[in-house]
């Protein structure tokens, strides 16, 4: 089943879901402050409700302190109750929290829905967790503020830190005669060089079409900072103010100067990254969680050498810094204030000390400053570069909307952005249709 066609399905349960809670009175004698609860810490099985790769790095090492803390607290066992698919994640997540059943740990981005349930009382302060952990000092800034809610409080803790940059191959650019782009303007005009040379400017999964929203959410986030898509999601902002019509303006003009490799739309992940691994596109829009393929001897060696990034160009009057762009640190994990006791305490407190460590020596990027990434034997310079990267960046994050945006304003954004991009509408059209979408799904 199509990804769009799926997210709709599940829209009139979202909705009945978000009713449900917003009449649900929440965690009744629970406390979000009362981070070290008094009493005996006693084994039994926790549940982590998630949404990450079963394989991945992050399951992983959890599963290894799990198993760790399990053998000084027989009893002890973490359940991973594991839905990668994201729409049915979301189904299921706000379902449970409608009916009051979530587990001790489960995940999610910083979403309204997020915050009415922190409102409620039903998540731990994490700001007060990590303090009194003794913790929040070790972890990156960035890492934290992209888990914080608009009002600045915390309530998921982060374990992963990414930066997406805008891979390149440096030989397809001089055969070109073009170069990088000092602007976001400038792109049409790479675009342009690049596919007279008979390569595809720009490699895209459209198919997931999470990738060709980021490129949505640039132009925005360099007139005027991460308050527009902040406005945008609540009602307050449109489409059709500046930063909104700016933004449709560029998608519309990269389409025309045939950016994105034809037919797009139905290309997927691997479709992408091999286009531009075998050296046939010039330009590729991913983050580090792919340093493995696009910065070790993993990378055929064709393309090896030739193969650099640059960060998010800025534009004249530019609100935000070259050193501010996307740097997620994933989908966060909240803790339950209902059956928050000693025993989640306890472990959190062993494994938030002991994750970094771990995480990092899978030459990963840990969301904290007190592990040191281990770089692999046959990396190239770029994967340092790109490590060392992370402590060079700026205080504001470009946010990515599909986590921001409410579900139904998003799969439709998600649908107009390919017409548009594809010519099929104008630039016009699409911000008159999804300011009607706004108002539909938000209201005024």
């Amino acid at each position: 089943m199509p990804k769009a066609t799926r997210q709709t399905k599940f829209l009139p349960i979202v909705a009945a879901v978000a009713l449900a809670l917003s009449s649900c009175g929440g965690g009744a004698g629970a406390d979000p402050s009362n981070v070290n609860p008094e009493g005996e810490v006693k084994p039994r099985e926790i549940s982590w409700l998630l949404s990450r790769p079963a394989d991945g790095g992050v399951i992983k090492t959890m599963e290894q302190i799990a198993d760790e803390y399990a053998e000084t607290h027989p009893g002890f066992a973490l359940n991973l109750v594991t839905t990668p698919d994201r729409p049915s994640y979301i189904q299921k997540y706000e379902t449970l929290a409608a009916a009051n059943k979530l587990p001790e740990l489960f995940d999610t981005d910083a979403t309204p829905f997020a915050q009415k349930l922190a409102s409620q009382g039903r998540m731990v302060d994490v700001d007060l967790l990590l303090k009194d952990l003794g913790l929040n000092d070790e972890y990156r800034e960035a890492a934290l503020n992209y888990q914080r809610f608009d009002d600045g409080s915390l309530y998921m803790v982060p374990f992963e830190f990414q930066l997406e940059f805008f891979w390149y191959n440096k030989d397809v650019f001089k055969k070109a005669g073009t170069k990088i782009p000092a602007s976001l303007d400038d792109f049409p005009a790479m675009c342009k060089a690049l596919k007279a040379e008979g390569v595809t400017p720009i490699a895209l999964d459209g198919k997931d079409q999470w990738p060709l929203e980021r490129y949505m959410s640039y132009y925005p986030f360099r007139m005027s900072g991460p308050e527009y898509i902040q406005k945008l999601k609540t009602g307050e902002a449109k489409f059709s103010d500046p930063e909104g019509k700016a933004a449709a303006k560029w998608l519309s003009e990269l389409g025309k100067s045939g950016c994105f490799q034809k037919g797009f739309s139905s290309a997927g992940y691997s479709d992408a990254q091999g286009l531009f691994t075998s050296g046939k596109a010039g330009v590729y829009n991913i983050g580090t969680w792919e340093l493995n393929n696009l910065a070790t001897e993993t990378l055929d060696a064709g393309v090896r050498d030739d193969v650099d990034y640059f960060t998010l160009p800025t534009i004249d009057g530019s609100a935000t810094e070259k050193n501010e762009y996307v740097t997620p640190s994933g989908i966060g994990m909240a803790v339950n204030a209902q059956t928050y006791d000693p025993l989640v305490r306890d472990f959190l407190a062993f494994a938030l000390e002991r994750y970094p460590e771990l995480y990092a020596s899978t030459g990963a990027l840990s969301p904290t400053t007190s592990a040191e990434t281990t770089i692999p034997e046959k990396a190239t310079k770029v994967f340092d570069k790109a490590i060392k990267q992370a402590d060079e960046i700026g205080g504001d994050i470009a946010m990515p909307w599909d986590t921001q945006l409410d579900p139904a304003t998003n799969t439709r954004l998600q649908q107009e952005l390919t017409l548009l991009v594809q010519g099929d509408i104008t630039s016009d059209e699409f911000i008159t249709t999804m300011d009607a979408a706004l108002k539909e799904n938000v209201g005024e």
